[in-house]
């Protein structure tokens, strides 16, 4: 069944959410928004309930998924430790696109498919009143990755998902598009600095805020090999990507990054092949391609439209898509990080 609403019909919300929260609590997949991107969820605490999200995904077992939360005390239920590094996160970013990797207290608590394996899990509270709502209902955390078949560009929207999970879900909440576009920040916390795993909304700036040490982990701009384990989702596997063959063209000098682009775009014309373009509004008139898209004019406009754009694409029927790169600094980085894996890191930086 498919819900739709907005946050001012309070009284049809609350009777949706309450039905949504009895598929969780039976163990079924909800899909539901969040801050960031859709989540197809289930009851984190129920190991055949999160089964199911595998099965719907198509997702590999050895990629952990994210629990979400709506309190502290469903964090203290099942993470064996917070440290005082953690409580100054939560306390600055939570309720909001940040997940911090716990050490679980035990896989009777939270079951090994959730993580894994791993002796750790990855937890956030969304600020999204809906996921936060569904998550008091339902009474348990859920586990929750992004609304999509594995490999697919996240879903921003249902309308950009529903064809690929309508069927393989209980229950669909439409909250309308999601506020952010890209998937929450994943963080580590280890010898008192953080290790960023996945860059988000929540970029490495506003975290040396809380504490100076803060690395990048080699894996968000490189390949994860086939046999590394890895405590994030998102790191591992072909993310974001459609059928149609893209590379992303990136240079710090505007006129370099025009001209790059423009003379992959001339080298594909030759061969009679079709270009699309994907870049700022600003410098589309600059290039020779076949189509041209407009990506938004801030970082914050390309994070919320990107997925959706790279939906589009395969419809076009062209042989290449560009994407302009967007830089490494600060919520660049983790617009590039979906960039390169959206182009199986097919890029060139200029």
């Amino acid at each position: 069944m498919i819900s739709r609403y907005s946050d001012q019909t309070k009284k049809i919300k609350e009777e949706e959410i309450e039905e949504a929260a009895r598929e969780i609590k039976n163990g079924n997949l909800v899909l539901f928004p969040t801050e960031t991107v859709y989540g197809i969820g289930a009851n984190a605490l129920d190991a055949e309930a999160v089964k199911k999200i595998f099965i719907a995904k198509g997702r590999a077992q050895d990629n952990p998924l994210i629990v979400h939360i709506s309190n502290i005390q469903m964090l203290e239920d099942i993470v064996a430790n917070i440290g005082v590094l953690e409580h100054k996160l939560i306390e600055k970013f939570w309720p909001g696109p940040l997940t911090v990797i716990f050490q679980r207290k035990s896989k009777e608590v939270i079951p090994n498919v959730v993580t894994a394996n791993l002796d750790t899990v990855g937890i956030r509270m969304p600020s999204n009143l809906i996921a936060k709502e569904l998550i008091e209902k339902s009474g348990v955390p859920i586990a929750a990755p992004s609304a999509n078949v594995s490999g697919k560009p996240s879903g921003t929207k249902v309308e950009d998902i529903i064809s690929e999970l309508d069927g393989k879900v209980a229950y669909i909440l439409d909250g309308g598009l999601t506020d952010i576009g890209l998937e929450s920040t994943v963080i580590k916390v280890e010898n008192n600095k953080i290790d960023i795993l996945r860059p988000g909304k929540i970029t490495k700036e506003q975290l040396e805020q809380v504490v100076e040490e803060v690395e990048i982990d080699k894996h968000v701009l490189e390949k994860v090999e086939q046999n590394e384990v890895v405590s994030s989702p998102g790191m591992k596997y072909r993310h974001y990507a459609p059928n149609t063959k893209c590379m992303m063209i990136y240079s710090k000098v505007e006129e370099e990054m025009i001209d790059k682009i423009n003379e992959v775009t001339n080298q594909m014309k030759q061969e009679n092949k079709k270009v699309l373009v994907i870049g700022k509004q600003e410098r589309l008139d600059s290039y020779i391609a076949d189509e041209k898209w407009n990506m938004g004019k801030t970082l914050e406009e390309v994070a919320k439209n990107i997925f959706t754009l790279l939906r589009k694409v395969d419809k076009e029927q062209v042989d290449l898509v560009i994407l302009e790169g967007v830089g490494e600094k600060g919520l660049g980085l983790a617009i590039t990080n979906r960039l390169i894996r959206a182009c199986a890191y097919n890029y060139i930086v200029v």
